[in-house]
């Protein structure tokens, strides 16, 4: 299918049966389920199996996606929750030593190096969708958020004098375009998957 054509449309064409439309959401999604993967530090088969495992979960759910543009934010979360599951069952199969310390003893590196990358996943993954909804919004929105992060911070009226917008403006319009990232479809299936959205 055509690069143009939407997610939405992808998984329309999808749910219809259309063959085409199962590889070409296949051939975009799948680098950003590997990246969330290298995340992890996963290899060799523990990533096949959570990509195998993502799709399967697409199949099985793929009618019960309420917001269809909302793919790519359920295949963030769905790719991440694989990646944890199959790290916390590495963890419950390895060896113990029941002559060694005590069940109350301090946990292993490796379990806060994995409480450590799925903190920096979290963040990696917020990040990817921020710029997704980031990239879609207006030019006069994209350029406004941009120089309200500069440090320092310019003032009111060097915003205005730079971009062309009434000083009185400059607060609903950053609010707006806040808004919008908030509705973007990957950022709002993100906030309803997070345990505290």
């Amino acid at each position: 299918m055509a690069d143009d054509v939407s997610v939405a449309e992808l998984v329309l064409a999808a749910r219809g049966g259309q063959q085409a439309a199962w590889d070409d959401l296949v051939v975009r999604f799948t680098p950003l389920v590997h990246g969330i993967v290298r995340r992890y530090r996963l290899q060799g088969s523990d990533v096949e199996d959570v990509v195998q495992t993502l799709w399967l979960r697409l199949v099985e759910h793929l009618d019960d996606l309420r917001e269809p543009a909302a793919l790519p934010g359920w295949i963030v979360a769905t790719a991440r929750n694989e990646c944890l599951r199959l790290l916390r069952a590495r963890r419950r199969t390895q060896p113990v030593d029941p002559l060694g310390p005590g069940i109350d003893h301090e946990p292993p590196a490796t379990a806060r190096l994995d409480e450590e990358v799925v903190e920096d996943l979290d963040h990696a993954g917020r990040h990817e969708l921020l710029l997704r909804a980031f990239a879609e919004l207006s030019a006069q929105h994209r350029e406004l958020l941009l120089v309200l992060v500069e440090d320092p911070p310019p003032s009111y009226a060097e915003i205005s004098a730079r971009l062309g917008i009434p000083v009185g403006s400059i607060g609903p319009t950053r609010a707006r375009a806040l808004q919008r990232i908030r509705e973007h479809p990957a950022v709002a299936a993100w906030i309803a998957a997070s345990p505290e959205g």
